[in-house]
């Protein structure tokens, strides 16, 4: 079983080794495994909870999107994409909110946090509160909900909200599955192995306390910030404690154990402070210098970081547009093209349950989808100048009749009158994707009196 993996990173400052460390670097290595399907994403919805500076925030969406590619993740193997670039997000974010508990929300951590700072100060408990705040949990759920992720890699700060995900989750399969569970249930993946670093002065490296070292600065900034890595006073040829040391637990995350074993051993000996940040700046720089490169030259490319967003956008969509279809019908928002013709009619129809879904895409076009008894999507069709056209293809399909099928290896197409009209989905195998074949053919099947 291939297992779904989401990260999403909030676009509101530029990347420090903090972020690599504990976030970018563990998900690319994951990302090359053979038997996960990775999800990885810009936040930018989510900057606007926190961040009112547009400049900042566009700023930040190239640095992280150009970090991302230069720190070596393939997007011919995962799914790379920016959160406003998927309209399905925001809807089903509604959607969910219209099944989220008010209680539940009112136990987030955050909005609590901010709820009690007010309180403190003599505020009004919601002072400076915004509705952002208070249903981000939300969001958050649509992010992982939207693509089913089987795993959420997080800190333990945002266990909750993966915690809270299952929740809307559960509710929304309880009301409107009527046997079929919409949405799988995320866990949250905590890997204790990751490390997370310290700043400058010691405390979670972090842009709120302003102790970060930023992961692509130049050289010489890079050198000067670890300059200013607080150490104890204990001289050249004193021993170091390197367990208590924040600058030994830096070089502990880039080193080997071989690196790192020497390195312990020369601090115990008493290695200076001022040569033990040098040996840490060789090491970071020989593992990112030929990456800072790369950042640079993408940062001066924006236009194909552009190109490169947009085509994991339309990647994501394939998966998110034919879901959120088939939540819109579970909740009612149908179409009134979809009723299938009734036996009275004296016409042919589809078979009992299956029926046609019509929609209009956001450029324009229109679309149908067929789907069976349980839910399960047969056909998407492709696009179509205007809707008669659409109604008049999906309208023939429902009259029986020889249908024209085209099989590839893992999909098929339907096929009217010599143009391709509809496509199947991707399956695992031919033996699926034939499976699939007879229970359109049996979907599409005239009825018998």
């Amino acid at each position: 079983m291939t297992t779904r993996i989401l990260t999403g990173i909030t676009t509101t400052g530029t990347p420090h080794l903090g972020n690599y460390a504990g976030a970018i670097r563990p998900a690319i290595v994951a990302s090359r495994q053979s038997d996960f399907d990775s999800f990885y994403f810009l936040a930018d919805y989510h900057a606007l909870i926190k961040c009112d500076d547009p400049l900042r925030i566009q700023r930040s969406r190239l640095e992280i999107a150009a970090t991302w590619l230069a720190a070596g993740l393939d997007v011919d193997r995962v799914t790379f994409y920016r959160q406003s670039d998927i309209p399905e997000i925001p809807e089903l974010t509604w959607l969910l909110t219209c099944v989220a508990a008010k209680g539940l929300l009112n136990r987030a951590h955050a909005y609590k946090a901010s709820v009690d700072k007010n309180v403190e100060s003599g505020e009004d408990p919601d002072s400076g509160i915004t509705m952002g705040l208070y249903s981000y949990p939300v969001l958050m759920a649509a992010d992982i909900l939207m693509f089913n992720a089987h795993q959420v890699p997080v800190g333990r700060d945002q266990i909750q909200h993966v915690e809270m995900a299952r929740d809307i989750g559960q509710r929304f399969n309880h009301l409107f599955g009527k046997g079929k569970e919409f949405f799988v249930m995320p866990e949250a993946l905590i890997e204790e192995s990751v490390a997370t670093l310290p700043g400058l002065d010691g405390r979670k490296m972090s842009k709120s306390y302003d102790n970060t070292i930023p992961l692509f600065s130049s050289a010489k900034e890079m050198k000067d910030a670890i300059s200013r890595i607080v150490t104890d006073s204990r001289a050249p040829g004193e021993a170091k404690d390197p367990d208590n040391s924040h600058l030994f637990t830096l070089y502990q995350a880039f080193s080997t154990p071989e690196q790192c074993a020497g390195f312990r051993a020369e601090l115990l000996d008493g290695l200076g402070w001022g040569e033990a940040k040098n040996r840490l700046f060789t090491l970071l720089d020989a593992e990112l210098a030929q990456k800072r490169e790369t950042y640079l030259s993408l940062i001066e490319r924006p236009a194909d970081l552009e190109d490169i967003l947009l085509t994991g956008a339309e990647k994501a969509r394939r998966v998110a547009t034919p879901f959120l279809g088939e939540l819109r019908e579970a909740v009612g928002l149908r179409s009134f093209r979809t009723v299938v013709q009734g036996a009275d009619t004296g016409k042919k129809k589809a078979a009992k349950g299956a029926r046609f879904v019509s929609f209009r895409e956001d450029d324009g076009s229109f679309r149908f989808r067929l789907l069976a008894a349980d839910g399960e999507q047969l056909l998407l069709s492709r696009h179509f100048a205007d809707g008669k056209a659409a109604g008049v293809a999906s309208k023939q399909l429902q009259q029986g009749g020889e249908l024209d099928l085209r099989t590839e290896a893992d999909r098929f197409t339907l096929w009217l009158d010599d143009a391709c009209v509809a496509d199947s989905p991707v399956f695992a195998d031919a033996a699926a994707r034939d499976t699939a074949i007879q229970a359109l053919k049996s979907a599409l099947a005239p009825q018998q009196d």
